[in-house]
């Protein structure tokens, strides 16, 4: 009965966690007048990837994300994220700047 349970919950958390966000970002100026949006990429993260590769980064059904940046560049996880691997779907992370805030981010977890 434990099992079932775990799975179903395991299940709606994975459902749930894929289904993506909102617009949410926040806007700053740049001293000359115009708005830079600036991305949280943890916060990105949390909401399209955790369900997979794990709240703390330790793997889930996707792989651990706690070292990643000591195998793979900012630019070749960017890749990853808009093309997908493995079981992995491409365009997880559909905005740009945030696809390049999250592999940044990820780039520096060695």
């Amino acid at each position: 009965m434990k099992k079932w349970m775990m799975a179903i919950g395991l299940g709606a958390m994975l459902t749930l966690g894929a289904c993506g966000g909102g617009d949410e970002e926040e806007s700053t100026s740049n001293g000359d007048g115009a708005n830079t949006a600036s991305v949280d990429a943890e916060a990105v993260y949390a909401q399209n990837c955790a369900a997979c590769h794990g709240a703390n980064l330790e793997g889930m059904s996707g792989p651990k994300l706690s070292d990643v940046g000591s195998r793979l560049s900012a630019s070749e996880i960017e890749e990853i994220i808009k093309n997908g691997k493995g079981a992995m779907p491409a365009n997880v992370i559909e905005k740009d700047e945030e696809i390049t805030a999250v592999a940044a981010w990820l780039a520096e977890k060695k």
